[in-house]
């Protein structure tokens, strides 16, 4: 008696961290109780992906070979035992797993149902690929951590990025004043976005352009994160998704008399459910810089990692649509 044939999908695979991502043939995983399988129509690119493949971040749970990527929009293939958010034939976006593996960047991803939510119609697949992990991690910092109420004023680093010009419009949709930081070239970019001042950080350094933030939203890590203490109130919060590559930070707002938050985002299906109300309520529109076929994942890896892309690159696997 013959064993039943496993399907398998194409995906990109990177087999030693730092080495190139190669499209591969791989087994495709049945959904188990709780999960669901989903056809990837699209997969966004974010700098932790480029981060992850470089070897540089999540090595303890992440193994080799390693299928990048978590950023997901697509319909639901088939469901496992116990689901009921959702049935085949669904639409829906989400940030499987992270920071474990999510796979995205390949044809079917296989994760547990409350990791996503239904994909907003006002949206494309490829804008909806580009939600998930910048909009969680804008909606969590806001919501969750900052408990950002009208009136506040939050200033945002890197605001024309990925995580950045989402955090915009979260951040007026909550009835914030915005300060947002970018290139010359981008102000225009976030003024259509909703900002109510713009600093270029290429003229003079934020902190003596900027002070009194109540929130700061800090994106970019290292000195600038260090720097942007001095952009604060007392007693003012800032939250830093890059924190890891900012030592002593902590210990720096304590003694400025402020508060620092490291943070890093969660699957929430709770959370994606909040952002696409704000997409179907017109307070949330993701940018899409380029969409590049799933083959080409490694010059979307390298535009990103330039740091200068405005929004989210996404990704398309062979024979679907963004």
């Amino acid at each position: 008696m013959t064993e039943p044939v496993q399907p398998s999908m194409a995906a990109m695979q990177l087999r030693e961290w730092g080495g190139p991502l190669e499209l591969a043939r791989i087994p495709r995983r049945q959904p188990l109780p709780t999960e669901v399988l989903v056809r990837v129509h699209a997969a966004g690119v974010n700098p932790v992906d480029v981060f992850t493949c470089e070897g540089r971040a999540y090595n303890r749970a992440l193994a080799l070979p390693h299928v990048p990527g978590w950023d997901v929009s697509g319909v639901v293939e088939a469901v496992g035992y116990g689901v009921t958010r959702f049935r085949k034939g669904d639409a829906v976006f989400g940030m499987p797993w992270f920071p474990r593996e999510g796979g995205a960047y390949a044809q079917y991803v296989t994760a547990p149902a409350r990791h996503f939510a239904h994909k907003p119609a006002q949206v494309t697949h490829a804008e909806a690929a580009a939600l998930p992990l910048a909009g969680l991690t804008a909606w969590q910092m806001l919501v969750e951590v900052a408990d950002v109420q009208p009136g506040m004023r939050v200033l945002i680093s890197g605001a024309a990025g990925g995580v950045g010009h989402l955090a915009v419009q979260v951040a007026k949709a909550l009835g914030a004043s915005v300060t947002a930081t970018g290139r010359p070239e981008k102000h225009g970019f976030l003024r259509q976005l909703g900002a109510d001042r713009l600093v270029d950080y290429t003229a003079a350094p934020v902190a003596d352009q900027v002070s009194g933030m109540d929130v700061v939203i800090e994106l970019v890590g290292g000195d600038t994160c260090m720097a942007m203490l001095r952009t604060m109130r007392p007693g003012g919060l800032l939250v830093s998704a890059q924190a890891a590559w900012a030592p002593g930070l902590q210990e720096a707002a304590t003694a400025m008399g402020v508060r620092a938050s490291a943070f890093l985002v969660e699957p929430s299906g709770s959370g994606l459910d909040a952002i696409a109300k704000l997409v179907r309520d017109g307070r949330l529109m993701p940018h899409v810089d380029a969409v590049l076929p799933l083959a080409q994942a490694a010059e979307a890896h390298a535009r990103v990692a330039q740091r200068h892309t405005t929004g989210k690159l996404v990704l398309v696997p062979a024979g679907t649509d963004e």
